[in-house]
């Protein structure tokens, strides 16, 4: 009788629960996207009033991209939980850490007076720059993805 009442019963929908802390990631991931976008693309708000991309976007953007990153790495280390991280991962946030620092200093070269354009002239956004920010992000994407815990089963061969 005991087998027949464990057969008759429905199956148990197992509801994943979002940790507080992902979703403050995300939220926190989403708001530096919008920042980056008013740095990257201020037309897409109305308030694009320059042909040319100036100190202010540029620093914008930086913001909005230092944003993302605090929220992506807030959202990737709640998915560890209380399991150590693997070495993987730690070269995960220094990837994340280092993309943005090559960002950073690629957008910002002319400020620096190592750009194409120095100072005492206005700081210039050139493919130059704009390579260096889309490597440094492409070493933001890859460190994140280093980030998510991939466990594997391990099979016990008989």
């Amino acid at each position: 009788m005991m087998n027949m009442d464990r057969q008759n019963k429905a199956p148990q929908v197992v509801k994943h629960r979002i940790p507080s802390r992902m979703r403050f990631g995300l939220g926190v991931s989403v708001f530096g996207l919008l920042v980056f976008l008013l740095g990257a693309r201020p037309s897409l708000f109305g308030l694009d009033r320059s042909p040319v991309i100036g100190f202010i976007q540029i620093v914008t953007f930086l913001v909005g991209l230092a944003i993302i990153c605090i929220g992506g790495y807030i959202s990737l280390v709640s998915l560890w939980g209380k399991e150590q991280r693997s070495i993987k991962a730690d070269f995960g946030v220094r990837l994340v850490s280092t993309g943005f620092v090559l960002a950073a200093f690629s957008a910002l070269a002319d400020v620096f007076g190592f750009g194409s354009h120095p100072l005492p002239g206005p700081p210039y956004f050139g493919p130059w720059q704009a390579g260096g920010v889309e490597i440094g992000q492409l070493l933001i994407a890859i460190g994140f993805i280093l980030l998510i815990p991939f466990h594997h089963q391990k099979f016990i061969s008989r």
